[in-house]
């Protein structure tokens, strides 16, 4: 190529490419971005032995044991204004041999009860556990009473036990939050 028509034939390129990014900018546009991230997170994890549900020094059952999680990130400001929805997964793998009535009770700083949930879980058997899925989809006016909570408990309730109840009921639970989370002024 000849070297003086390869100079003009540069600065024209270079003319013409930063022309043509220039003109069309709209930096308003910048404020409507968007952007709507998923995040997901493992919420409650626990196993109850059966002999939890009897006090061998009383020899009285307990029906319903609990067990509280914090959860402070829900009453985050920014959170409870970008959460569009909350879908919470819970799988129990149950190796005793009765049903259980399990309640999630969302619970505020000062303990009201802003947010509740409750599921069945199947009887199993110590060689054959049985699992039991269930999930909650929060969205929509119920998401204030769920970011307003602080802490959850679970309370695991159970018809009957006595000193020869065998096995054991594990939990393992995650959370998916969908968000959308805008530029503010």
């Amino acid at each position: 190529m000849n070297t003086n028509l390869w100079i003009p034939t540069l600065v024209i390129l270079v003319l013409v490419s930063t022309i043509s990014c220039i003109k069309d900018t709209d930096f308003e546009q910048a404020s409507d971005i968007t952007a709507r991230p998923v995040v997901e997170l493992n919420l409650i994890h626990f196993e109850v032995d059966a002999g939890e549900f009897y006090d061998e020094s009383t020899n009285t059952s307990r029906l319903t044991l609990s067990d509280t999680t914090e959860i402070r990130f829900l009453d985050d400001s920014g959170l409870q204004e970008s959460l569009l929805r909350a879908e919470f997964l819970f799988e129990f793998t149950n190796a005793i041999p009765r049903t259980f009535d399990v309640t999630f009770q969302f619970l505020s700083e000062a303990t009201d009860t802003t947010y509740t949930t409750q599921t069945f879980v199947e009887a199993g058997t110590v060689g054959v556990p049985l699992v039991t899925t269930y999930e909650e989809v929060v969205e929509g006016a119920e998401i204030l009473e769920l970011t307003s909570a602080n802490r959850v408990v679970v309370n695991v309730t159970i018809p009957e036990a006595n000193a020869e109840l065998e096995g054991a009921l594990r939990l393992k639970s995650k959370t998916t939050y969908f968000l959308e989370i805008t530029e503010r002024e």
